[in-house]
């Protein structure tokens, strides 16, 4: 459970970063959940392919940024066709 509750403050975190990073492409509460929790997924096993780690709450929440990132950037592209 303690872990579970992890995921989600990372989540709401990265995914609240990274919408006020790209400047307003925030999705709300729930949509920047979404988009953190999918980030740190995709995050991790972007580091992990790229033979990086992090450890830590901090180092957590800056590879779910980073992976929430990509994820607003790839959505950015998607809706500008």
């Amino acid at each position: 459970m303690n872990n579970l509750l992890t995921v989600i403050i990372v989540g709401i975190l990265a995914g609240w970063l990274a919408g006020t990073i790209q400047k307003g492409k925030g999705f709300g509460l729930v949509g920047n959940l979404v988009v953190g929790v999918l980030g740190s997924v995709f995050g991790s096993w972007l580091f992990w392919q790229l033979g990086f780690s992090a450890y830590g709450f901090i180092g957590n929440v800056v590879v779910a940024v980073i992976g929430a990132l990509v994820i607003l950037y790839v959505v950015g592209l998607l809706a500008q066709r």
